[in-house]
């Protein structure tokens, strides 16, 4: 924990923030939320940061406890379970954080996306329905599982699927909020196409500024 600022206040809030409040710091976390990563994927997931900044905020999330690093062979980051309680706070956070009426252009990273899925998750959508589903995001699979009111997401992909979906992040993204139709994407669908073309009904578009988010 040298060199790291402090609050100097007692409330959890200021402690939690003095762990995880520098810059970059809460997305290096979102980066790691479906499991372990190695260096090179967390600077492809987070291109802002640069390389000197990233090895620093990796150190002082190893020194809170928030992140561990395995050594051997190639070194990975992974959270500590500890730090994995971050995980449905940030999907809160997103939640919050999507109805600002800003909205950068720059592309989602695969696990923010994946994040996003969760934040905007409609469980209503989803009554009666149970399905596992598998997403080939360029190189990335992910397994996605729906059980009625609860999702599940996880990096790899599943054993067997009910659905595959086959696309590039940004179709993604474009079809599940509505800025693209299904008809109209590259989007290939496997499996059950019934259950695959129910995925992209799960999802809501959060709306901007001070109204209520879909329930998730």
């Amino acid at each position: 924990m040298t060199g790291l600022r402090s609050y100097g206040d007692p409330c959890g809030i200021a402690r939690a923030l003095d762990l995880v409040g520098e810059r970059w710091a809460l997305l290096i976390v979102r980066e790691l939320l479906l499991g372990p990563k190695r260096f090179t994927d967390l600077r492809d997931g987070l291109a802002g940061a640069s390389p000197n900044v990233l090895s620093q905020r990796l150190r002082e999330l190893e020194g809170g406890g928030v992140v561990r690093r395995h050594k051997e062979g190639a070194p990975t980051y992974e959270l500590t379970d500890w730090g994995r309680e971050l995980h449905p706070l940030l999907v809160q956070l997103g939640r919050w954080g999507a109805r600002s009426p800003a909205r950068p252009a720059g592309p989602l990273s695969v696990d923010a996306l994946m994040i996003a899925l969760e934040a905007t998750f409609v469980a209503d959508e989803a009554t009666g329905l149970c399905a596992m589903y598998e997403l080939r995001l360029g190189e990335a699979r992910l397994s996605i599982a729906v059980d009625g009111a609860t999702i599940a997401i996880a990096r790899g992909a599943p054993r067997r699927p009910d659905a595959v979906i086959a696309t590039d992040p940004a179709t993604l993204r474009a079809v599940v909020f509505g800025d693209q139709k299904l008809a109209d994407a590259p989007v290939e669908l496997q499996g059950d196409k019934r259950l695959a073309r129910a995925f992209f009904r799960l999802f809501a578009r959060p709306r901007p500024g001070h109204q209520s988010a879909p329930a998730g």
